[in-house]
């Protein structure tokens, strides 16, 4: 196997996911600024301005297959890079709610997207041994993607004039787009797509890049095509139906609970949450946006972890163990919340701030170890070749519709119930999840994917 050529198209792909984090999050350091510019009232600045681009990850999620299946993986994710380099740049140039917002939702547009063409892609060319954490790179990218845009933020914020900070921080992510569109044009289309579609001399001659041996090539290449055989015997069947109802209620389930932690609307919101707990009176105007470069750090760290042990403890486990992580910090920050609300901590006391600061580095160190690191490796994998598009896409639209909901909730219930509240929401939600993942979710490491079908148990009706 060319091990160069497999981890260079892997990782090069994965860069969507570099762009998925940085996009997310960069808007988390111009949410106040956005605000006071153009005078908008807390509905419309939570549905509207800080929303738009969630919008445009849940119609990108809902339609993303059909490209992906249709024209491959590759010119999907070509115009996925081009989605973010638009997105970017408009945003940054313009002068009202409303063009701002449509900006965002073409840069959300790609992301949605992106969850499924990128993991698709490298699913589809790792060998099963290397496939959690070939795909999980992706997942890496996304962290780093994160840190990156809360770094750059904190830098911006402190040289860039007040008036025009947050163009530069929603349009320096043009730069990164911009490379992985020229990066994209060394990697190819992948073996199975190629296939499936007639294009069996390209693919043979790709599966050779992949495989160790002549031998080994035409194995791969057998295997496929019997699996493409088996799927075209079966003719085109219907996504929604009791044949695939296990793993859509699998794609479903750990989707929603990736963000009914409450992991989206906390990275949205990091530096809000740390205002929430006087960090700003306390430490200075700066330390919520540092406390934030802080948290993606951690994030970063316990992804790198996750990566190392992905395929040799499997996916399940990691359910697990980021489960219980989530109930311990979820649990405590709530606790902290109330505690502050409550006024059981000095007024001008710096505590409850490194307390919120911990609980925080505790939640997403739970979350990229666990769900995180998980989550876009096990849609990729429980869908059969003829469905993963769709399996993805449901899967992906389930994390962003749900993205949104508890994204636009967060502030509403920080709000009008305060913070310990809505931790205390989350941490009910990550009881069921872990109920979830001991009787339901099953382990899917190391094994092929012409073979998980009869794992799970879907070759029979």
């Amino acid at each position: 196997m060319n091990q160069s050529k497999l981890l260079r198209w892997s990782i090069t792909v994965a860069l969507a996911g570099f762009l998925f984090g940085f996009d997310t999050v960069v808007i988390s350091g111009a949410d106040q600024a956005l605000q006071e510019l153009w005078k908008s009232p807390d509905w419309f600045h939570g549905l509207v301005v800080m929303s738009s681009a969630l919008w445009g990850t849940v119609i990108g999620a809902l339609f993303g297959s059909i490209p992906t299946d249709k024209f491959g993986r590759k010119k999907t994710l070509v115009v996925i890079g081009a989605l973010y380099v638009v997105g970017a740049l408009g945003s940054a140039l313009v002068n009202d709610p409303y063009s701002f917002a449509f900006f965002r939702f073409i840069g959300g547009l790609g992301i949605g997207a992106s969850t499924i063409a990128a993991p698709a892609y490298v699913t589809e060319i790792a060998p099963a041994e290397k496939r959690g954490r070939l795909v999980a790179m992706y997942q890496f990218n996304i962290v780093f993607g994160i840190l990156l845009a809360y770094a750059s933020n904190a830098v911006i914020r402190e040289i860039a004039h007040e008036d025009t900070a947050w163009r530069w921080m929603l349009g320096v992510m043009a730069v990164p787009a911009i490379f992985f569109l020229i990066f994209l044009a060394t990697v190819p289309e992948t073996p199975r797509w190629l296939l499936a579609h007639g294009r069996e001399e390209l693919a043979v001659k790709i599966s050779e890049h992949l495989t160790a041996s002549q031998a080994e090539c035409d194995e791969q290449i057998g295997e496929m095509k019997a699996q493409i055989a088996e799927d075209a015997a079966g003719g085109k069947v219907p996504f929604f139906t009791r044949r695939y109802r296990k793993v859509i209620l699998m794609a479903f389930c750990i989707a929603m609970f990736n963000q009914l932690s409450g992991i989206n609307a906390i990275l949205y919101y990091a530096p809000k949450v740390m205002k929430l707990a006087g960090g700003a009176e306390v430490l200075g105007d700066a330390f919520p946006y540092i406390g934030s470069v802080i948290v993606g750090l951690m994030n970063l760290v316990a992804t790198m972890a996750a990566l190392t042990v992905i395929d040799r403890i499997g996916r399940r486990q990691l359910m697990i163990v980021g489960s219980i992580g989530y109930l311990i910090s979820l649990g405590f920050l709530a606790g902290m919340m109330f505690a502050y609300e409550g006024g059981y901590f000095e007024e001008g006391s710096a505590a409850p701030v490194w307390l919120i600061l911990l609980g925080l580095l505790g939640f997403i160190a739970s979350h990229a170890f666990g769900q995180g690191s998980v989550i876009w490796v096990f849609i990729s994998e429980i869908f059969p070749n003829r469905v993963r598009a769709r399996g993805q896409s449901l899967g992906s639209l389930t994390h962003w519709v749900f993205a949104f909901i508890t994204t636009y909730a967060f502030p509403v219930l920080t709000d009008k119930l305060g913070g310990g509240y809505a931790f205390g929401i989350f941490f009910l939600a990550m009881v069921g999840q872990l109920f979830w993942v001991l009787k339901v979710m099953p382990e899917t490491k190391g094994i092929p994917l012409e073979e998980m079908e009869e794992k799970l148990g879907l070759t029979n009706d």
